[in-house]
Parts: structure tokens; C-alpha cells; sequence
């Protein structure tokens, strides 16, 4: 083990312990460590924060604590204290960036301002720069074609909103993609971001927006690190599970044509929810995410997100694959992104069985339209038919590759994500087996 990765990981470890610090009220002690860590600084009377009696829970991007059941009173404010801005900022960026709790108490009490909270990326999925949210129009209810409608959904295991977009000129048995948003984002944020309504209206097919609480979670981060949300007819797996259920049974869905995707938390989450429900999805996508069930807690969660989470969940495969492979999937992930570490990109195709011995693999190498540069490989069967597919976007960050910008975390240079999302989706169905 070389010297400069026995350093990282003693830094790693006194973040995760700050973490836990801060979490537990200690803020003074954490504020100690953290300075400790950026070359033997030591605190100035003047930078030490006065320990809190109560924080509010934590909020680290893609990691949300829920809130629902936690008492108004257990909440409260605290003193601001002055680190040292930018030696904080380089040595925390990798750890807390893109993690969702409700950090923002915590870090004002750090003294959030000084930090540089927008280049940490805690107002959101970090990585690109963030947009203001655009206001869709608002559905009429009455279920016309070609409008995007405003529904709910309830059922055993809780209840959500959501949005679905039903094109104009419906048909009978149209497909439908399920587009789970990622940290601070929106249904109507999401869907002008991945502009997959406009690709809905000119190809002919519904796309369904589950919408996260706030009341769920602070930042409206999916919880795809929490054991209870994970798993079949459990949580928020059996939420958007029964949403999916709800727009077949109600829409003029093809139930052999239904897919799943998201971005960065919703893409952890899709993981989530297509490891526990091969039978309903015919394929998923993943942008920017990590594998089914590679965290179970907050500090596995970091982990994997700056680390990756090798061996943790990867062996079995999505679903109950036959001869290592699972339900077809998607991966999407940029090489820049320093949000969540692009090995966990890696980690989803051995999840999904790319190494399984009766696969082909072939790659293609390519610039898009805006200028990066990717690298798109496909893992295909004895048959010819993909059963995986990979782009690795090189220069991209924390963003939907070739999103519109009028939506949050997008980066329009990069090849379309969302045609590639569905083309690849169009070309499996559950009627066709997994083999």
C-alpha cells in the first residue's frame, strides 16, 4: 500500500468520524478533527463552535435521513463558527459533497457561508451548476392526451405523488418509462432536464415521474441507502413499484414494455427497485448511480460513494439471473463526476452480470455533438442481443449527459442520454425472457 493511499484513507476515516460527531451534537469536537486533518491546523478560540445540545439530522446529498417521524422540538439552531474556507472545502468536498440529510444546519454551524455551500454541491446533486426549476404546465385532471398530469398514488407501503405524461394520438399498448428524480430535483425539474416528455411525444410512449416527500426527506433524495426502502413490497421500492402497477392498470401501458431509470439517488434507487422486481420492469437505467443495495447505512453509503463498494452486494446479480446475467441494463456515467466515484458505474455492470462468460463484448469510441468524448460499449448474448449496455463520458460530471439545460444538472454537451436510455430500452421486453 503506497504512502499516498494510506493518507487518503486516514482522511477518509477522520471524515466519516467528523460525520458521526456532528451527527451526535459533538460539533466542537468535530470541528476539531476536521482542522486536525488539513495539515496539523489548530483551531483559533475564535473558530471553535460551542457544542450544540440538539442538531437537526444530517443532510449529505444522495443520503437522507427521514424526517417524517422526527418531533418538531428535536430540531434547533446552530452558532455559526469560521473555519478555514478553502483548506475545509478541498479536504471534505470528496466526502460530504452530494450527500442529503439535512446538512445545511449542520454545515452553517460549520460555517456553511465561509465554505462555499454551491460549490460543494449541498444545495442539490452537486456536480454541474444548478438551474432554477421550471414550472410545467399544470394538468387539467381530465386525462386528456398530450398533457402531463398531476396524480397520486396509496397503497401498504405509503404514498407518493407523482406526474405522468400521456402523448398526444395515444395508442394501446404504449411503453412506459418510470424517471426517478435525483436529490433536490422535481418531477417537472427532471422532465425538462432529460426533455423525455418531448422524446414521449414524438415516439409514442408514457413516462411516469414519482415525486419524493420532502416530508420523507429533507432534500427529497430517494432513501436508496436505507435497508427498508430496498426490498420488495417494502418501503419506498413498494411505492414506486405501486405507482408503476397504478399507471398500467389505469393507461393504455404494454405491461411486457414497462422500464425503470433515474439520476444519481433516483438511479441508486432504480437499482433498488429492478433488483426487486424483475417481473415488473423489462429493463433499467442508470445514470450516475450506484448498485442495488451496496449501502445500508450512512457510513457504507459514503463509502461507496467516494470509494465505490466493491464486494458488497455485487455476486448475486439483479433479479434472479440465469447464468450471471440479470434484467438488461442501461449504465450511464461521466469520468469527471465527483459526486459518486464512476467505479460504482463499474460495480452496476458486474451487478448486472457484464463479466458473465457467455457474453460479447464490443466497444465503440466516439465524440458528441457538444464535444466529449465517450465510450460506448454493448454486452451482448449468443443471439446477438444486447443485454448491457455501458457509456463512460469522459470530462462529464454530476449530470445528465446531454440534458437540456433548462432543467437542473444537465450538461447538453454530452451524447443524449435519454435516446440512449430508450433505445436500448425498446429493445427488450419481459415477453422475451432473460435468457
Amino acid at each position: 500500500m503506497t504512502d499516498h493511499t494510506q493518507r487518503m484513507q486516514a482522511r477518509l476515516a477522520e471524515m466519516l468520524e467528523a460525520t458521526r460527531l456532528t451527527g451526535t451534537g459533538r460539533l466542537q469536537d468535530a470541528t476539531t478533527l476536521i482542522q486536525r486533518s488539513l495539515s496539523g491546523i489548530v483551531p483559533s478560540p475564535a473558530a471553535r463552535a460551542p457544542a450544540a445540545k440538539t442538531l437537526s439530522p444530517p443532510t449529505i446529498d444522495l443520503v437522507a435521513e427521514r424526517v417524517e417521524t422526527r418531533p418538531a422540538a428535536e430540531s434547533a439552531s446552530v452558532t455559526e463558527a469560521r473555519l478555514v474556507p478553502e483548506r475545509v472545502r478541498e479536504a471534505v468536498e470528496g466526502v460530504v459533497r452530494g450527500l442529503g440529510r439535512g446538512v445545511a444546519p449542520v454545515l452553517k454551524g460549520l460555517g456553511g457561508q465561509g465554505l462555499g455551500l454551491q460549490g460543494l454541491g449541498l444545495e442539490g446533486l452537486g456536480g454541474q451548476g444548478r438551474n432554477a426549476f421550471p414550472d410545467a404546465p399544470r394538468s387539467s385532471g381530465r386525462g386528456e392526451p398530450g398533457e402531463f398530469l398531476e396524480l397520486s398514488f396509496s397503497g401498504s407501503t405509503g404514498a407518493r405523488d407523482y406526474k405522468l405524461y400521456v402523448p398526444t394520438g395515444r395508442r394501446e399498448n404504449m411503453p412506459l418509462v418510470v424517471m426517478l428524480h435525483g436529490c433536490k430535483q422535481s418531477p417537472d425539474d427532471f422532465a425538462a432536464g432529460t426533455a423525455m416528455n418531448a422524446l414521449a411525444e414524438s415516439e409514442g410512449f408514457l413516462v411516469a415521474y414519482p415525486a419524493q416527500s420532502s416530508r420523507a426527506n429533507g432534500h427529497r433524495c430517494w432513501n436508496w441507502f436505507e435497508a427498508g426502502d430496498q426490498g420488495r413490497e417494502t418501503g419506498e421500492a413498494g411505492i414506486i413499484a405501486g405507482i408503476t402497477r397504478a399507471v398500467v392498470a389505469e393507461h393504455p401501458v404494454d405491461p411486457k414494455r414497462v422500464y425503470i431509470a433515474g439520476l444519481s439517488a433516483g438511479a441508486a434507487a432504480a437499482a433498488n427497485v429492478a433488483q426487486a422486481y424483475p417481473d415488473l420492469y423489462a429493463a433499467v437505467g442508470i445514470h450516475s448511480g450506484l448498485a442495488a443495495g451496496c449501502a445500508r447505512d450512512l457510513s457504507s453509503a459514503l463509502m461507496a460513494m467516494n470509494m465505490g463498494a466493491p464486494g458488497t452486494g455485487l455476486s448475486g446479480g439483479f433479479g434472479a439471473p440465469v447464468e450471471g446475467l440479470g434484467i438488461p441494463a442501461i449504465v450511464i456515467h461521466g469520468d469527471g463526476d465527483k459526486t459518486v466515484n464512476p467505479r460504482n458505474g463499474e460495480e452496476v455492470l458486474a451487478q448486472a452480470g457484464a463479466d458473465g462468460p457467455r457474453l460479447r463484448q464490443a466497444t465503440e469510441s466516439g465524440t458528441s455533438p457538444g464535444g466529449l468524448a465517450y465510450s460506448r460499449t454493448r454486452y451482448s448474448d449468443e443471439a446477438g442481443r444486447a443485454r448491457i449496455e455501458s457509456w463512460l463520458v469522459h470530462g462529464l460530471g454530476h449530470a445528465w449527459s446531454g440534458g437540456d439545460p433548462s432543467g437542473s444538472y444537465t450538461d447538453p454537451r454530452g451524447p443524449d442520454a435519454s435516446r440512449a436510455m430508450l433505445a436500448f430500452f425498446l429493445e427488450h421486453s419481459l415477453a422475451a425472457g432473460r435468457a
